[in-house]
C-alpha cells in the first residue's frame, strides 16, 4: 500500500476532491489516500508552496504528493512530475514545488505526456484527468519513462522567493505564510535568534521570544519559534494578522535587546 497525498485549491463543497481520488482509486485500489488541504485560497501558488514544503517529508519515501492549485485551470504551463528525496510530486509546473526543490534539490524530473493512453488532456480539469491517473500509475509502480520523457532539473518553474538580510546583529525578514488562526510566519529561522531578541512588524516592538502561546495574557502579542522552526507572530487568543495589519510579504525586522 502507498501513500498519494492531496493538496488543492477545490474546496469541499463541489465534489471536485471526490472526483480526483475515485480516479485514483478506480486505477489504484490499494492506494492510502491521505488530504493535506483543499481549501487554499483559490489559485495560491505561494501557499500551495509553504503547505507542501512542511509536509513534504513528514511522510515516507515513495510517497506521492499530488498537489494541484492551478491558476487559469490549465493553459500553457506544462504537467510534470518530480522526484526529490525519494518522494514524488505530480501537478501543474508552477512554481508550487519550489520550497521543496530548495531543501532537497531534484533527483528526476519528467513532462507528463498527454498522449499516454488513458491520460487525456482535459480542458478545464488536468487535476482528475491528468494529474490523478499519473499519480495511481506511479503507485502502481509503472515505470516514470513510461509517463514522460526526462526534464533538465533546471528547467523547472520557480518563485522568485526572498530571503532573510543579516546585517551585524540585525535580520530583516518577511511574513511568508498567515494561517488560519492569524498566526505570522516569518522566514527567519528560530535557531539563530536569542531570547532577548526585540521584533518590530506591524509598527509594534515584541521584547522578546517566549516559549508558547500560553506565555502570555490573552490578547497580547507574541513572538516564538513555531513548529516549522520559524519566527512566529501571534495574538494570543486573538488574530495578529488583523491585530497588526500584516500580510503575507511584509517586513519583519530583528535586533539586539541592547544595540
Amino acid at each position: 500500500m502507498r501513500i498519494v497525498t492531496l493538496l488543492t485549491d477545490f474546496g469541499t463543497a463541489d465534489g471536485f476532491v471526490g472526483e480526483v481520488k475515485g480516479e485514483i482509486l478506480t486505477q489504484a485500489p490499494l492506494a492510502q489516500l491521505v488530504d493535506v488541504a483543499h481549501d487554499l485560497s483559490p489559485g495560491d501558488i505561494l501557499a500551495a508552496a509553504w503547505v507542501l514544503e512542511q509536509v513534504w517529508d513528514r511522510f515516507p519515501e515513495g510517497t506521492v504528493h499530488l498537489a494541484v492549485v492551478d491558476p487559469g485551470g490549465g493553459g500553457a504551463r506544462r504537467g510534470v512530475m518530480v522526484r526529490s528525496a525519494n518522494r514524488w510530486y505530480v501537478g501543474p509546473d508552477n512554481g508550487t514545488l519550489s520550497r521543496v526543490l530548495e531543501r532537497f534539490g531534484v533527483q528526476e524530473a519528467r513532462q507528463l505526456d498527454e498522449h499516454v493512453p488513458g491520460i487525456e488532456r482535459s480542458r478545464t480539469f488536468h487535476g482528475r484527468d491528468v494529474f490523478a491517473p499519473a499519480a495511481a500509475r506511479l503507485v502502481c509502480g509503472e515505470e516514470p519513462a513510461m509517463l514522460g520523457a526526462e526534464l533538465a532539473t533546471d528547467a523547472l518553474a520557480r518563485l522568485n522567493l526572498p530571503t532573510p538580510v543579516h546585517q551585524g546583529g540585525r535580520v530583516r525578514g518577511s511574513v511568508t505564510h498567515v494561517d488560519r488562526f492569524g498566526n505570522l510566519v516569518t522566514d527567519i529561522p528560530g535557531r539563530s535568534l536569542a531570547p532577548s531578541a526585540l521584533i518590530e512588524i506591524g509598527g509594534e516592538v515584541i521584547s522578546g521570544i517566549r516559549l508558547t502561546y500560553a506565555s502570555v495574557d490573552s490578547g497580547e502579542v507574541v513572538a516564538l519559534i513555531g513548529s516549522t522552526g520559524m519566527l512566529e507572530i501571534s495574538v494570543r487568543d486573538g488574530h495578529a494578522a488583523d491585530r497588526l495589519e500584516v500580510e503575507r510579504g511584509d517586513a519583519v525586522h530583528v535586533r539586539p535587546e541592547r544595540d
